[in-house]
């Protein structure tokens, strides 16, 4: 389970007490886990199939775990962590740019139908680079942006001040593509709308699945019996026995500021609201969000065991205090409000652990640290898979190879370690 809660869950009002399953079912679908791919794979069979018994299984509160514990970038553009300026090869990246923006015309859609437009705003995203490196990174993004025809805006250091209020930064690149959402606020609110459709049960772990003619999905108090299972739960999918030596468990931390007084905000400068990205994929990653506050997000741990710790929070919150220090030396004394870890999932190749893994059990998980957009379309996508209905982006995914297994112990740990070292020093003054 989670630690204490993300900035994003406590900003918001207290949820209405959990339902949770204390009683056995049956049905037509069990989708379990309701983060972004959950509630994406939910809606659509309500499109598909209406009138099918939908059952949608959160172990948490939905919005309490790694869905709610996001920066909040729906990014269309390529965003490949592993690189030095986020791109690939051209026709690989046309093709992710398809599905992120097909993605995000889901997400608006299901904030349309529910009343979360305030949490979703297509605003697009800024780069920001803090030295050379950062901007040698950021032309080098510039001219691959050219090279698939996107547009963009290139900003110098004064420009970059008068929009964060900071002088930390050397220049920067504006992209108009992307969305920024509150996302435990988005996920909590789309899956109240599919309540309507969707039985929906909290605090309920799934502990065994037994498969069969109809499969029987077991929780503490309960259990579903149900034709169709599918799958959303990201790394834990290992947990179930899938994918077993496959995938990569990371931690990334983030922090979030009190709301800033009058006088700080008029001290700070800069614009109402704001989402950057650092030059480098390793860097600092800053939001700030309205009222007044300051979210950054940096450092990428590895945790095999899929558990962050209270130490490990309170460590990376140290970190965080001093690049929030250096971006805004100004704002040195405002409290670090809430801090926290989520739990990413990547495979060595980047793809996603996706498809039908046993007879009637689908999967869509391992999003590869871009839960946002990637979660809501293999969601939607695993839906067309399992009711059989044509898409041409599935064929895209049923395409890619799956997962590699990892490298032997202690290989793995050791290389894993290493990496993130050097990908960590590499980013310099973006960390």
């Amino acid at each position: 389970m989670d630690l204490a809660g993300s900035g994003w869950y406590e900003l918001l009002p207290p949820p209405a007490p959990a339902r949770e399953l204390s009683q056995s079912l049956t049905a037509d679908w069990v989708v379990i886990g309701a983060g972004f791919a959950g509630l994406a794979a939910a809606r659509r069979l309500t499109q598909l199939c209406p009138g099918d018994k939908i059952v949608l299984l959160e172990a948490q509160r939905v919005g309490w775990g790694a869905a709610g514990r996001k920066s909040g970038f729906m990014i269309d553009l390529p965003h490949d962590l592993s690189t030095e300026d986020y791109s690939g090869a051209a026709a690989d990246d046309r093709k992710q740019i398809r599905m992120n923006r097909a993605a995000i015309r889901v997400a608006r859609e299901a904030a349309e139908e529910y009343g979360l437009l305030e949490h979703l705003q297509a605003c697009g995203k800024y780069h920001g680079a803090t030295d050379g490196h950062g901007l040698a990174a950021l032309r080098q993004f510039e001219r691959h942006l050219d090279a698939l025809g996107e547009p963009y805006a290139s900003l110098n250091a004064a420009e970059m001040k008068e929009i964060t209020g900071s002088s930390y930064y050397a220049g920067g690149t504006h992209t108009p593509g992307a969305a920024i959402i509150q996302p435990a606020a988005y996920v909590r609110g789309v899956g109240a709308g599919l309540a309507r459709q969707v039985e929906i049960f909290e605090n309920s772990p799934v502990l065994r699945i037994e498969p069969g003619r109809d499969h029987v999905v077991s929780t503490a108090k309960g259990k579903v019996t149900a034709p169709r299972i599918i799958l959303t739960v990201n790394g834990h999918v290992e947990s179930f026995g899938y994918f077993a030596r496959r995938l990569l468990h990371v931690f990334t931390f983030a922090s979030m500021t009190r709301e800033l007084t009058a006088a700080e905000l008029r001290t700070l400068g800069g614009s109402t609201e704001w989402a950057l990205v650092p030059a480098d994929p390793m860097g600092t990653t800053v939001r700030k969000i309205r009222p007044g506050r300051i979210l950054v997000r940096n450092t990428f741990t590895y945790n095999p065991g899929m558990a962050t710790s209270a130490a490990q929070v309170a460590r990376m919150r140290r970190r965080h205090r001093r690049s929030f220090e250096a971006r805004f030396p100004m704002l040195a004394g405002v409290e670090l409000q809430y801090s926290w870890g989520g739990h990413l999932c990547l495979s060595l190749n980047a793809v996603p652990a996706f498809g039908e893994v046993e007879e009637r059990i689908f999967a869509a998980c391992c999003c590869n640290g871009l839960g946002t957009v990637k979660g809501t379309l293999h969601g939607t996508l695993i839906a067309d898979l399992a009711t059989n209905t044509p898409e041409p982006m599935l064929q895209d995914i049923l395409a890619q190879p799956p997962p590699p297994k990892l490298y032997p112990e202690p290989l793995m740990t050791i290389g894993a370690h290493a990496r993130l070292w050097w990908m960590h020093h590499r980013a310099g003054r973006d960390l």
